[in-house]
């Protein structure tokens, strides 16, 4: 378990290095769905690097010790990108392994930022085999994107600025791929506000490890598969999971397409895939809040092609 003692203190680490991104009050209606005003958007797509993995990525480099070798990550491309950013912040060598799935956007930013990028299978968990073999052979410092203590710790900091940001908030939705950062909001509000996750039904990692009592393999094959589709939730992430998350939905492909539609025609937001499962969840019905439960929503990158 990780404390929102030890995310406060890790805030204060990253500061001078990440940004803190604004939100958004909407009505849902405005995005497709019923009406229901004082909807919170977290705008996590201005991040540094075009995602909530910045924070993450300098957590590992500011709480960690790196060697001469510097980082090496594996990652659909939103990680990849986050530790390339840091890495070239930070004057460190980075070394980036992607799947063939990852989207032209997010490689093409690795490459912008001065990391090495090699592409590792068709899949994230091929990336991770060979960011694993790299790490062994090399020495340099593997920055998990999601089953690692300082990772959750940098991914929880978006949990406390939401909440210095929202005095009432009851309820956040939050993308769920491996599990990082919905493990980090949930271990920052330790059942304080309702945390609920959302998946895509092609890639339901926690939907999976709950059902089997332990992170399992799940499907990878969703739109959203180059951010939310890892064969299963960490280690680490899924005991805080157990304790904090609420509840846990699926929206489908089509939904999906849909919300991220609306968020641009109905709020002018560019979201990827992956950050708009969240608004998919509410328009669809697939979590449907009480009159006046003020919900915030993720919004958690936009690092991919418009349209």
């Amino acid at each position: 378990m990780i404390t929102s003692a030890e995310i406060r203190r890790t805030l204060e680490v990253i500061r001078p290095h990440v940004r803190r991104t604004p939100v958004l009050e909407v009505d849902l209606h405005d995005l497709g769905g019923p009406a229901h005003p004082g909807l919170v958007l977290k705008l996590e797509q201005l991040q540094h690097s075009g995602s909530f993995k910045a924070r993450g990525a300098f957590a590992n480099l500011l709480l960690r010790q790196v060697p001469e070798a510097g980082v090496v990550a594996a990652s659909g491309g939103n990680h990849g990108a986050a530790v390339a950013h840091a890495a070239h912040r930070l004057g460190v060598a980075a070394t980036i392994f992607v799947p063939t799935i990852s989207s032209p956007a997010k490689t093409d930013r690795i490459r912008e930022l001065g990391a090495k990028l090699i592409v590792g299978g068709d899949r994230y968990a091929d990336a991770l085999a060979a960011a694993q073999r790299w790490t062994a052979d090399s020495g340099a410092l593997p920055v998990h994107a999601f089953d690692q203590r300082e990772t959750l710790l940098g991914q929880g900091t978006l949990g406390l600025e939401l909440a210095e940001q929202i005095a009432d908030l009851d309820t956040v939705l939050v993308p769920v791929g491996g599990g990082g950062l919905i493990a980090g909001v949930a271990a920052f509000f330790a059942g304080s506000v309702r945390v609920v996750g959302v998946e895509p039904e092609g890639a339901p990692t926690l939907t999976a490890a709950r059902a089997a009592g332990a992170p399992t393999d799940a499907a990878t094959g969703s739109i959203a598969a180059d951010a939310l589709a890892p064969k299963r939730v960490g280690e680490l992430v899924f005991p805080i999971a157990e304790s904090y998350v609420e509840d846990v939905v699926t929206v489908d492909d089509d939904a999906i397409r849909d919300a991220r539609r609306a968020l641009w025609e109905g709020a002018r937001l560019v979201a990827e895939p992956a950050a708009a499962v969240g608004v998919a969840a509410l328009v669809t019905g697939a979590y449907r809040p009480d009159p006046g439960e003020r919900v915030a929503v993720v919004i958690s990158g936009a690092n991919a092609a418009p349209g």
